[in-house]
């Protein structure tokens, strides 16, 4: 089976599909961040990314793809809650989405050549805009069933509350025959419980990296406003693109010391009035998590074992790095998701873990 991979960053929905166990391929990812094609060739190979307008795309190229499978991660920015300009379907970065919904799925379907399987992903926000209501309207109208979830890679074990957004489908006659819900869904029907969570110490590096020094200016002015978790814990925040740029809602840092009870120390550091008080921060031993870190626990990376691991091309800088990870979608959710799409439709197919 073939798969297009749309808004593909650094390939986090290929690698979903490639750990699933479901016999596909993706064959062309589009997305017009040059950054994000290049990590994709290092991983994946040269010639299946493209920097691409993905507003260009029309239904004749993308029909003589042949592609079965539709992998979508659309922009976020029109919906997410970081955004207080956010304009749903109004936004401009929302136009090429809107593009292949409304004006190339439907021509495909008049040629029936359209996929039979699609997948989306996108900020918790989405399943309250207009863009999903054209979405979910364009699907049904061509035939094909869908189940819509809220779900955090928490529920997998993996120690990050990042709330997304998922949109399943697939064309008659397949179907979803274990559910017939018309909101989002906040669990897999195929799910049993949540899974245990592990401790945030199983992600991080070995050797401590001194590049993820918080800087003093940033711990004076902003450090209460931090999300801070030591490594025994098992939730972080959701870690965005501006995280090590941006404090609020950017995501967790970790407290390396967790001998210390944190708020006594910032209390005593919040009233202090000495130049040199940040210095009573020091023993919490607080820094950022590195973009390895970052990688485990988005599941580009396995914590453990021999499995190849995900790698950044020469040349790409640390921020690049942090804003490509906050773009992308944790992979052990995607692969569930992507199992659970086939699970029925396709006995056929020699799905493994």
């Amino acid at each position: 089976m073939k798969a297009l991979e749309f808004y593909s960053g650094i390939g986090g929905l290929h690698l979903a599909l490639e750990r699933s166990g479901v016999p596909a391929t993706v064959t062309h990812a589009f997305d017009w961040d040059q950054n994000a094609c290049a990590v994709y060739s290092a991983n994946f190979g040269a010639g299946i990314a493209r920097k691409t307008d993905i507003s260009t795309l029309s239904a004749d190229a993308l029909a003589s793809y042949d592609a079965s499978l539709w992998l979508l991660s659309p922009a976020c920015q029109p919906y997410t809650v970081l955004n207080p300009q956010a304009k749903g379907a109004l936004d401009p970065r929302a136009q090429s989405f809107l593009h292949l919904i409304q004006e190339v799925l439907p021509e495909l379907a008049a040629r029936g050549a359209h996929p039979t399987h699609f997948l989306v992903e996108n900020v918790a926000g989405f399943e309250a805009s207009t863009t999903r209501k054209i979405l979910i309207s364009t699907l049904q109208n061509l035939g094909y069933s869908t189940v819509e979830l809220l779900l955090t890679p928490l529920q997998f074990g993996i120690p990050n509350s990042r709330l997304r957004y998922y949109l399943l489908a697939k064309r008659a006659p397949h179907s979803f025959s274990d559910c017939a819900a018309h909101e989002p869904l906040r669990s897999l029907p195929c799910m049993e419980s949540v899974a245990h969570v592990d401790e945030l110490r199983k992600y991080l590096d070995s050797e401590p990296d001194e590049r993820c020094t918080i800087p003093d200016r940033v711990l004076v002015k902003w450090g209460r406003l931090f999300d801070i978790v030591p490594p025994s814990a098992r939730r972080t925040c959701c870690f965005t693109r501006g995280y090590t740029q941006l404090v609020e809602r950017a995501g967790s840092i970790l407290q390396m010391n967790e001998s210390l009870d944190t708020t006594t120390v910032f209390d005593t550091f919040l009233a202090q009035q000495a130049e040199d008080a940040v210095r009573m921060l020091d023993p919490l031993r607080l820094r950022y998590f590195s973009p390895d870190e970052l990688l485990r626990i988005f599941a580009f990376r396995p914590v453990s074992g021999d499995a190849p691991a995900f790698v950044w091309p020469p040349g790409l800088s640390r921020k690049m790095q942090y804003r490509l990870i906050g773009n992308s979608v944790n992979v052990r959710v995607v692969e569930e998701l992507i199992r659970y799409l086939f699970r029925e439709s396709e006995p056929a197919l020699a799905i493994g873990k």
